[in-house]
């Protein structure tokens, strides 16, 4: 059985890990469950996601992690030229091992936006332009904070809602929630979603209902305490590993 599990502010904040995350992931892979990590951070490579689990003590296959930065680039064809001034490395590894070719300036046929800490009006006249130009805009995600160890920074979908604002045009987002992520999880599986573990009600808490599962909130990223309206909540825990022991304890 899967069970997904996103990274930042559920495994991490910033460059610690959560405390008991690695051993609520040890704990749910003894009793057979497979976990994949599906995140909408598309700052990274996959190795970097990879290299900073096993440094955490969660050694993890490459093809257990899936970012928005691989789901947005399922979304153009090979010899494509997408600009990619507006985006992280995870964006432009994912795009150059689909066949795209990126460019920093000039006309594209797609302007891709992710995470990033080098946005400035430079990056965004480039984007701008292109897509005014015709190209379409695609962004990774569109969460609007992302949790560190230092508090909430502007995420992924802050950076897109420049470009969006500034060119009037509506983005196709392949994150959380949205198909693409979906479609790309589920041809990595052959079993159903038994469950989806995230800190965000509307990403995490509307993939699980994209994807017929149960979700589990957990409140170590973005999410304080109080009622949670936007969609049901199977499990309701502190962290990580407050909710696989819950989890856990109704399965025996």
């Amino acid at each position: 059985m899967t069970i997904v599990v996103d990274l930042d502010g559920v495994v991490w904040r910033g460059n610690e890990p959560v405390e008991g995350s690695p051993e609520a992931i040890a704990a749910l892979r003894r009793s057979g469950h497979r976990v994949i990590f599906v995140t909408n951070n598309s700052s990274q490579p996959i190795s970097a996601y990879l290299a900073k689990l096993a440094s955490m003590g969660i050694p993890t296959d490459p093809e257990d992690v899936l970012s928005s930065a691989v789901a947005a680039a399922r979304l153009l064809e090979r010899g494509e030229r997408a600009l990619v001034s507006c985006a992280g490395e995870g964006v432009k590894e994912a795009l150059a091992n689909r066949g795209v070719i990126l460019i920093e300036e000039g006309p594209a046929d797609a302007v891709v936006v992710g995470w990033h800490r080098d946005f400035d009006f430079e990056r965004l006249r480039r984007a701008s332009l292109a897509v005014l130009g015709g190209a379409r805009l695609i962004g990774t995600n569109e969460d609007p904070t992302y949790p560190t160890s230092e508090g909430l920074l502007p995420g992924g979908g802050a950076i897109l809602a420049a470009v969006q604002t500034a060119t009037g045009t509506t983005p196709v987002v392949a994150g959380k929630p949205h198909a693409p992520m979906a479609e790309a999880l589920l041809e990595r599986i052959c079993d159903q979603v038994e469950l989806v573990v995230g800190d965000r009600p509307s990403t995490d808490g509307r993939f699980a209902q994209r994807l017929g599962a149960p979700f589990g909130l957990v409140r170590s990223g973005v999410t304080a305490p109080g009622p949670v309206t936007d969609v049901p909540v199977a499990y309701d825990a502190a962290n990580l590993s407050e909710l696989v022991e819950k989890f856990l304890a109704e399965e025996a």
